[in-house]
């Protein structure tokens, strides 16, 4: 099914092409011309509007300060946007592999020039090979116009990704439209190089949200939980007492010890 909406650029590099969409409310990334890449409303510029972006930022409800995050892949710059117009003392770091990606979420999607966000052209993949910085949270939503990057489904990738993460650090994982084999290879890693230490809830769209813990999972209460969860709601204007309390429900053997 086609994005509906006028085609106000088209652009393509070694990788492939890259389309921005507009409608009356909205404008669309796209890779394929079929599927939302990252979407903003423009009467919201910062906000998120696509619901497992949103949910994504669950990882927030267990780091008591964030002071650095760090992003692998940044599309359209959604999620760094709101991230640094939500918390002022905030550092964003951005990977992302594709120079025209992160050209395009400048000149279209008002990626703002700010000395907090720092943007790597680089591969995820090698930049956390490389990388010495030390993040509070790591969103990984990798995929291209044919799904997920098999490269998230490392575990020399995994591992270091919880090696880049502070003590109380969160790695957040998107998976979305991924086939059995390859979601059960990424569940048995995931298992493994973080010794269990997971949470995941689903969401409305269908992807499922993974939150895996440098160390143990923080004991928290559900009524801290929801507290978090309305005081970063507010923050970031976004519904997050709505995955507070999803994740509280779906986690019940986390949630028992409570």
């Amino acid at each position: 099914m086609d994005i509906k909406g006028t085609c106000i650029s088209s652009t393509t590099d070694k990788h492939g092409p890259i389309y921005v969409y507009q409608t009356r409310t909205s404008r669309i990334l796209s890779f394929d011309g079929k599927i939302y890449q990252s979407c903003m409303k423009l009467n919201d510029i910062n906000g998120l509007d696509l619901g497992y972006t949103q949910a994504m930022m669950a990882g927030l409800f267990f780091i008591p300060i964030v002071q650095t995050a760090t992003i692998m892949g940044l599309g359209a710059g959604s999620m760094a946007k709101n991230l640094l117009s939500s918390f002022s003392e905030l550092n964003v770091h951005a990977i992302e592999y594709r120079e025209a990606v992160a050209k395009i979420a400048k000149e279209y999607f008002y990626l703002p020039d700010t000395d907090r966000l720092i943007i790597h052209i680089d591969d995820a993949v090698n930049y956390m090979k490389n990388t010495d910085m030390k993040s509070d949270i790591i969103f990984s939503d990798l995929y291209n116009s044919q799904g997920m990057e098999p490269k998230q489904v490392q575990s020399s990738y995994l591992r270091d990704c919880k090696n880049a993460l502070n003590k109380q650090g969160v790695l957040v994982l998107n998976i979305w439209h991924t086939a059995p084999k390859l979601r059960e290879e990424l569940d048995e890693l995931l298992a493994l190089e973080f010794e269990n230490q997971l949470l995941s809830f689903e969401v409305e769209s269908g992807n499922t949200i993974v939150l895996a813990f440098k160390n143990d999972i923080p004991l928290i209460k559900r009524k801290e939980l929801l507290t978090k969860g309305k005081w970063l709601q507010e923050e970031m204007n976004i519904p997050m007492e709505r995955y507070a309390k999803l994740l509280w429900d779906t986690e019940q053997p986390w949630t028992a010890i409570n």
